[in-house]
This record gives structure tokens, sequence and C-alpha cells, in this order.
């Protein structure tokens, strides 16, 4: 049979003649050997030249299953025949270097500067925000951000989920208000920061899975009159979340929070925070483009060539009706958590985070009528780059487990493709990359039609960090400034091995497991108790481990690069001094400082507490 190969940027073929954007590539199962033995490059013709592979090509990890290839008829749009993905838009080329697929840049990036800039500052002046999430890691970068550099911005509304009026302020002074995060804020203003923080921000109690976002009469009303921008950062990530719970904020929540901007008068744009995640498993490059209601990934790429249209309505009619039956017990809570994962993998998408967050675009743009929609897909959102300070963190974010684990010798291999690419971008990065979007498209509604901007805030297509060089700065860290343990002596650590087979990936944890807990040194059969107490310790961290890898794979074998045409774009209209305050460009990121001297020791000092 034959079928378009979608190959995890590790694949690499030897080609003796070049092939061309408009070359097909199909490969060809071999029955005896139940494995994908060559490769067939044809021009329009159909003639087709063999290429054998360096070594065999395996099928991306995206795919149900490792044995799955896609079928897709020969008059299809064009594959890129350099990567071997299937390209959205039909005509982009890679040249790989050292192994790993680089896409060159997309010349759809016109330049536009301008000496004036976007106005980022004047625009914040006096106007007000509503924002969700507003206790959340992004928001409060955002929050800071805002009243640092534009003071005299109007009140800004926060919703938070509290039984009442006091509650929500206490969250508001203890999630916000006192962290570390602020503490520039808290210099420059001295012994009047308390005041003039609860000046501009104003927490209402709501919440966004409630109609009418669950706010007061009083407090809907007053928002409504008043509210130029609304900022949706509220969002359950949990990647195997209970679908009902998931839908409930990620996809219900947007669409309630349209319908309540919808009545705001003054309203100039809704921005909605969504993840570059979103586009599933597409491949290749993967452009700016907002979802239509309806849109299905597995159709797009011919996993369920006969599947209908996405019915959002009824997957949470699906999930409520699920999440009804039975006792609200732990084996109930897995069911809900194992039929989310079953539907976002039958409609192209690898977890019910990224799932419902689609669906959560879909109902904006179902739904938005006349207002002015902004969507920020930022890709893994890691510490800051550089404001208010380097290294601000809060919580873990999806690499930082890893990363932790490895350096307190918990963890010294990962299940992940070498040549892969971490999309990775700093947090302020992406608050300056939404403040430009508003000052950009937050003008005052006109009688064209409302438009929907997508920006994808990534660096994968411009400033790739691939994964076997992430392990080398892991390691060149931690042997200089190592991690210690109970007793005060430093954990120093090997390089991290890269196993890109579930089997070898299991076979290193159980012997790194046996090593670490003493059993490879030999325990007395005498001593049965600990004995047994050892092998218990050693099947927990193996599956752990195993349970770790088995959430990231879909991201560690990742095979889309994100287009961020319309983001670089926006910085082009920015002025020197704007880049200067509100600059993010991922093109700019030096990788090794970052991870070394910024992000690790971030983690450390805000998340582990100097305990390492």
């Amino acid at each position: 049979m034959e079928a378009l190969f979608l190959s995890s940027s590790s694949s690499s073929i030897a080609a003796p003649n070049k092939l061309f954007r408009r070359d097909w590539c199909t490969l060809v199962t071999d029955k005896k050997r139940l494995g994908l033995t060559w490769c067939r490059v044809g021009g329009g013709g159909g003639d087709g030249r063999n290429i054998k592979p360096e070594r065999p090509l395996r099928v991306s990890s995206l795919l149900k299953d490792r044995g799955q290839v896609l079928i897709r008829e020969q008059s299809s749009p064009a594959v890129d025949a350099d990567t071997l993905v299937v390209s959205p838009n039909g005509n982009e080329r890679a040249i790989e270097i050292n192994g790993v697929k680089t896409l060159m840049p997309f010349s759809g990036a016109a330049k536009v500067g301008s000496k004036e800039g976007l106005g980022i500052v004047s625009f914040l002046q006096g106007k007000k925000f509503l924002i969700t999430g507003s206790t959340g890691f992004l928001a409060k970068v955002l929050i800071e951000k805002v009243l640092r550099m534009a003071p005299d911005v109007g009140k800004i509304y926060l919703l938070i989920k509290a039984k009442n009026k006091e509650a929500a302020i206490a969250r508001l002074k203890s999630e916000v208000l006192d962290t570390e995060l602020f503490k520039t804020l808290r210099e420059t203003h001295g012994a009047s920061y308390q005041s003039f923080m609860l000046d501009k921000l104003v927490p209402v109690t709501g919440n966004i899975c409630d109609s009418n976002i669950g706010l007061q009469i009083d407090s809907a009303e007053e928002i409504a009159k008043e509210v130029d921008v609304i900022i949706n950062s509220a969002a359950n990530t949990t990647f195997n979340e209970r679908y009902d719970v998931a839908l409930d904020i990620n996809t219900r929540g947007p669409g309630n929070l349209m319908g309540f901007a919808k009545k705001c008068k003054k309203l100039k744009l809704f921005l909605q925070v969504s993840t570059a995640y979103v586009n599933g498993q597409r491949q290749g490059r993967i452009m700016e483009k907002p979802f239509s209601m309806g849109d299905c990934i597995a159709t797009e790429n011919f996993l369920e060539g006969n599947r209908k249209a996405l019915d959002v309505d009824r997957e949470m009619k699906l999930a409520l009706d699920a999440a009804r039956k039975g006792t609200q017990d732990q084996e109930k809570a897995q069911k809900m958590k194992d039929l989310g994962l079953e539907r976002a993998r039958s409609y192209g998408w690898q977890d019910t985070y990224v799932f419902t967050k689609a669906m959560g675009e879909m109902m904006i743009n179902s739904t938005r009528g006349d207002v002015p929609v902004v969507i920020i897909r930022p890709s893994v959102i890691e510490s800051t780059y550089k404001d208010p300070f380097p290294g601000w963190m809060e919580g873990n974010r999806m690499m930082d487990p890893i990363v932790l684990c490895y350096g307190k010798g918990q963890l010294t291999g990962f299940l992940v493709d070498p040549k892969g690419v971490l999309d990775v971008v700093p947090a302020d990065m992406v608050v300056n990359a939404t403040l430009a979007a508003i000052a950009k498209h937050g003008v005052a509604k006109t009688d064209q039609e409302p438009e929907i901007n997508v920006y994808q805030i990534a660096s994968s297509a411009i400033n790739p960090l691939v994964f076997e060089n992430l392990a080398e700065l892991l390691y060149n860290h931690y042997k200089s400034t190592p991690c210690m343990d109970s007793k005060g002596v430093p954990i120093m650590v090997p390089l991290m091995k890269l196993f890109d087979s579930v089997d070898d990936f299991s076979d290193h944890l159980w012997k790194d497991a046996q090593e670490r807990s003493g059993l490879m040194n030999g325990v007395s059969l005498a001593d049965s108790k600990m004995l047994q107490k050892l092998k218990f310790i050693c099947k927990k961290s193996v599956e752990q481990a195993k349970h770790l890898a088995t959430i990231y794979e879909p991201y560690t074998f990742y095979g889309g690069r994100f287009d961020n045409s319309n983001t670089q774009r926006l910085l082009e209209y920015m002025s020197e001094a704007e880049k200067n305050e509100f600059g993010f460009d991922v093109g700019n990121i030096n990788w090794k400082d970052y991870i070394t001297n910024v992000h690790i020791p971030g983690l450390r000092k805000h998340v582990l507490k100097g305990r390492a």
C-alpha cells in the first residue's frame, strides 16, 4: 500500500537527487517486514525513483499508533518533500543542518517598519480592562507590565472565583499583590504601593463557566458600561483533565465571555489567550489561521476520510451525559479523563487540553458578531526573559518537572526525539506581543467587517531549541552548579540519555532505578522485607517516569513548526523605543544563556525556593 509519510523531525533521507516542492512522496510498506522500506519521489508524471533511507524510517508518534500511515491521494495538496511532512501552505522547504530540519523563513512576513510605532503606552492610558484568569502565571506578568509601563491606565477588573467580595480581595492580595513578581512596582511606589494597586485593580467575583460569567447584576452593568478591552486568560491546562471539566472552562467559558462582551458598549477588542498547540496533529509549517466551527484536523490529515465535521454542541452534550451516569468516584473520574483523550485523538488532537482550547476558539469565532477579536497562541510559556527581572517563574511549567527531576538525579533519561524541537517562549515576550496586538487592533469599531487576527508566539520556526542541545545545556548547568542531597552532598548527574524507543526507555528506567535503590549492589535474600521494599520503590519510580513520558510524548515527538509571520510583522510596526520596552523577537533568544543562566536558576529560586 502507498501512503504519505509524516515523519518526526529526526527522520532523515540521503537523497542523491534534490527533491522539489512539486514532488510527492510516498512510502511503501513491506508486509513481510511490517516496516517502511522505501520512498518514492515523483514529479507531476507519477514516475518515481527509489531512495533508500540511511536508517529505518519511523512514523510520527502523533499518529494513533506507530504502525499507522496517512492515506492521501496523489492529486492532493503538495508535500514538503525536504522535510517529509505535510505543509499546510504547500510550498515551504527546509534545510537540514546536522540532522536538524530548519524551515526557511516564510516570505509572507513583509516588513512594514514605522518610526511612530504602535503607540502602546498611549493606547493603554485611561483604558479599562476586564481580565479573566487573573491569578494565573501569565496574567500576572501582563498586569505587572501594564501597571509599570502605564500607571495612568484605567481600572482593571479582575474576574476572580470566590464566594464573596472579601474572599476575592483576599485572593488578590495573597496571589497577586504579595508575590515577588511585583517587587519593582513595590519599590517604585513605596508606602503607597498597596493603595495604588487596589485603586487600579478591581476584583469582581465571577466564573466564566457560568451564565453572564457569574457576575452580580451591579458589577455586570458597571463593567459592560466601562470596559474597553477583554482579555480571557482563564484555562484548565491539564493535558488529561476530565472531559466535562476541560470543556466547561476551555470551550463553554470563552463562549460565555463572548456573550458578555457583546453587551459591552465601549468594547474595542476581545483577546483570547490560547495555545499554539490547538493546531493538534498538523505537521510541517503551521500557519496563523483561525478555526471555524466544525474544523477537524483528522479530516485535514486524512486520518478519518469520512468523518463528519466536529460538532462542538454534541461534544458538550456527550460529556454532560457521561458525567451524569454512575457515582462520582475515582473510577468515574478516570473514565471521564479517558473519554476526553479518546474524543481528542479521534478528531486529530493529541490531548483533552488542546482539543477543548481549539473548540473554545471555534466558539469565539462563531459567536463574535461585530466584536473585533485577537487570538494569541503562545507555545510552551516559561520563565521571564528580562521583565520585570529575569527568571521569574511560578509553578512547574511543561518541561520543568523533567528539568528538576534530572537535576536531583531522579531521572537520567527521557523519551524524546533527539533531533526534535522544544518550542519555548518566555512569559514576558508573550505579554509584550499581547500588548502590541491590543494597541494594533484595539481601535474603535468601524463599518468594516470585524476582524479575527491570530498571532502565534513561538520559536520553533525561526530559532529552534533542539532536544539534544537542551540536554547538553542542562548537563553543563548541573555540572557547574549541582543540586544538593539531604546531607548537603552535591548530586552529580550524567548527560541525559534520549530515547526514541519506548522499550529502550523502559529498560533504562528499570536499570537506573535498580542502581539508585541499591538493588544492583546486591541485597541479602534473607532480608526479604528490605528486598520487597526496594522493588516496590523501583516499580513506582519506573511507573511515574513512564506516565510522565506518555503525557509528554505528543510534544517530544511533535512534527509541526509554528509559523509566526503575523507576529514578526507586528514587530515591524513598532518603533525602536517600543522594541526596547516591549520586545518579543524570539529569534534573538540565546538559548544557552536563557536555559543555563536564567531559566534553571529561576526554577531553583522561585519553584524549589532554594531547596536544591
